[in-house]
C-alpha cells in the first residue's frame, strides 16, 4: 500500500483496513455530536485493546489534585518494585476524542515491557473543557503525584511521562509549565508517539499523507486543533497549546517515536531540530512504513511491538 512515495508496512495496512471496516459499520462522523463520536471511536478502537498482558495489579482513583477532577488508572506489573517508578501516559485522540479505554491494551504494554508502573488520565476532552483546561489538571496530577505519589505505590523521585499525538503534546506542555515554577526535576523522561504540536501542516505533508480515505487529513488535525483553543490565532502561537514555540532548554531526556508515513512526521522532526538547538539530551526513531496511530496495531504489527520495547527501553533507562 503506498502513501505518496513512501510504502506503507504491510501489517500497518491490514490494520488501516481493518479500522476502515469498523468505522463503516457506524454512521458518518460528521453527522455525529461529540458525545457520540466518543461512543463511536471507543467501540471501533475496542478491538485492538483486547488481549496483552495481564498486570498484577490495577485499580483506578478519581480525585481533585487542586484543579479539576480527573479520573486515573494504574497499572502495576508482576515484578514491579514498591516503590515503583512511573510512566503517567496521556492518551491522544486530537484533545477531543479517546480515553484510558481506548489505550488500555497499550499501557498495559508499556508496564509489562518495563517492568514499571503506567499511569493512564483520563483528562477533560475538548470542545466542552477548552484549553488550558485539561493541562491545568495535569499539572495539578503531577504536583501531587510528586508530594504523594508513595499513597500510589510510586517513587516520586523517578516519575516519567508519556503520550501520543494530542497526549504528547500534554507532556511537553506540562514539563515546561512544571519547569516554570520551577519543578521541572518531576519529570525524569518524555515519551513522544507522533506528537502533535501545532495546527500548521504543510502542503508537503497533506498531499503525501492527508487527503481522502487517509487516516487523519489536515482539516481533521486542524479541526481538533480548533476545539481545543478558545481563540485559534492567539493560540497557535502559545508555546503551551503549541510547544513547538516553546524554549525548550532545561526540559528532561526525549525520545521521539516517529512513524515515517504520517501527517505529523514533519513536526517531531522539526521538535528534534528544536529540542537539539536547545541542549535537550534527544533521541529520534523512524518507524518505517508506520502511519498515525500505528502503536495500537500492536496485535498484528511487528513495528508497533518493537516501538513499544524502544519505549519502555528508554524510559528504563532514565530510571536508571
Amino acid at each position: 500500500m503506498a502513501t505518496g512515495e513512501m510504502t506503507i508496512d504491510p501489517e500497518i495496512a491490514e490494520f488501516l483496513a481493518i479500522m476502515k471496516q469498523r468505522w463503516a459499520a457506524h454512521p458518518p462522523f460528521d453527522t455525529l455530536d461529540f458525545p457520540e463520536q466518543r461512543a463511536v471511536s471507543e467501540a471501533v478502537r475496542a478491538h485492538w485493546t483486547a488481549g496483552g498482558p495481564v498486570m498484577a495489579e490495577t485499580f483506578e482513583r478519581r480525585f481533585d489534585a487542586g484543579a479539576g477532577e480527573l479520573r486515573v488508572r494504574v497499572y502495576r506489573p508482576e515484578g514491579a518494585a514498591v516503590p515503583a517508578p512511573a510512566l503517567v501516559y496521556l492518551h491522544g485522540g486530537g484533545f477531543t476524542l479517546f480515553s484510558i479505554d481506548t489505550h488500555d491494551r497499550l499501557m498495559r504494554e508499556y508496564a509489562a515491557a518495563g517492568g514499571f508502573v503506567v499511569i493512564g488520565v483520563d483528562y477533560p476532552l475538548s470542545p466542552e473543557h477548552k484549553y488550558p483546561v485539561a493541562l491545568d489538571r495535569i499539572e495539578a496530577l503531577m504536583l501531587w503525584l510528586g508530594a504523594h505519589g508513595a499513597t500510589l505505590g510510586i517513587d516520586p523521585a523517578r516519575i516519567a511521562m508519556g503520550g501520543d499525538s494530542a497526549g504528547a503534546n500534554l507532556c511537553f506542555a506540562t514539563a515546561l509549565r512544571l519547569r516554570a515554577r520551577g519543578e521541572g526535576g518531576l519529570v525524569r523522561a518524555i515519551l513522544s508517539n507522533y506528537g502533535y504540536f501545532t495546527p500548521a501542516v504543510s502542503d508537503r505533508a497533506e498531499a503525501l499523507f492527508g487527503g481522502p480515505g487517509s487516516i487523519m487529513d489536515r482539516a481533521e488535525a486542524q479541526g481538533y486543533y480548533a476545539n481545543y483553543l478558545v481563540d485559534s490565532a492567539a493560540g497557535a502561537q502559545d508555546p503551551f497549546a503549541c510547544p513547538i514555540h516553546a524554549e525548550l532548554a532545561g526540559l528532561p531526556p526525549v525520545l521521539l517515536v516517529i512513524p515515517e508515513c504520517d501527517l505529523l512526521t514533519e513536526q517531531s522532526i522539526a521538535m528534534e531540530a528544536r529540542l537539539e538547538a536547545a541542549g535537550v539530551d534527544t533521541e529520534a526513531r523512524i518507524y518505517g512504513g508506520a502511519t498515525h496511530s500505528f502503536l495500537e496495531a500492536m496485535s498484528i504489527a511487528e513495528v508497533a511491538r518493537r516501538a513499544i520495547r524502544d519505549g519502555a527501553a528508554f524510559i528504563r533507562r532514565r530510571f536508571g
